[in-house]
């Protein structure tokens, strides 16, 4: 059976976007754009369980995967996303190797961690938990993000973290942590995520990043990036609003 994680393991190149107005009508018009996946973003968008699931359930009508953004490293949020139907968790903040694992432990069931088995909506509350605690582990995808100057001095050991399926770049934190704001100062951030993927790569560790635009993809894939989150619907209907405004008025 074909999951995300295994194209991702595969490196196959994969494209979303962030959903993070809490629409269900949105997502459903995300999937029918023929992305891969859509990332719920439940960290910098007021998404709580309960819109969640419904965010996922309208994600699977319009047969698009759903990973979503926890807000922190905490067990109980990795769960519940999970617990939701996420098909993957991209977990934000990791500095070190020591909080990858530990969400690594959150994340997966025994004996590769600690997640608890319960009752929800992707067991179809309990009644097929047996089933999916038996795939789980091998079938839903785990992502950390990289987005501060300790997560790139500590890049080589958090690869190396076992459980671990994706490192996903965050430039926007990243140029914050690193002080590199200013437009004269973006070649030294591009270096930067340049290493990350370099010892990424060399360590066999698929990468990810974040891009507002498509604009400069087919270069980062030629440096080995296969994972792309482009924009959000919000950027989307922000832009697409901003130039109908803008045309209508040069029509005039």
């Amino acid at each position: 059976m074909t999951t995300m994680r295994s194209r991702v393991l595969r490196r196959e190149l994969m494209v979303g976007t962030f959903g993070g107005l809490g629409s269900a009508s949105a997502l459903e018009v995300m999937g029918g754009a023929g992305f891969d996946f859509v990332c719920l973003d439940a960290e910098h968008s007021p998404l709580d369980r309960g819109c969640l699931e419904g965010l996922i359930r309208a994600a699977e009508v319009a047969k698009t995967p759903a990973m979503v953004r926890v807000p922190g490293h905490g067990a109980e949020g990795i769960a519940g996303a999970l617990d939701s139907g996420a098909q993957a968790i991209l977990v934000p903040r990791i500095n070190s190797a020591s909080e990858a694992a530990a969400v690594v432990s959150a994340f997966r069931y025994p004996p590769q961690g600690k997640r608890g088995a319960g009752p929800g909506r992707s067991t179809l509350y309990g009644a097929a938990l047996m089933q999916y605690v038996t795939k789980a582990n091998d079938s839903l995808l785990l992502a950390v993000q990289v987005e501060s100057a300790e997560a790139v001095e500590n890049i080589e050991s958090i690869v190396k973290v076992e459980g671990i399926d994706l490192i996903f770049i965050g430039p926007g934190d990243l140029s914050i942590s690193l002080g590199l704001t200013s437009p004269d100062n973006q070649h030294k951030l591009t270096e930067v995520i340049q290493h990350v993927v370099s010892v990424c790569r060399d360590a066999g560790m698929p990468v990810g990043l974040f891009r507002l635009s498509p604009a400069d993809v087919e270069s980062w894939v030629a440096a080995g990036v296969t994972f792309f989150i482009i924009g959000s619907d919000a950027i989307f209907l922000a832009a697409g609003a901003t130039a109908c405004a803008k045309a209508a008025r040069q029509g005039a």
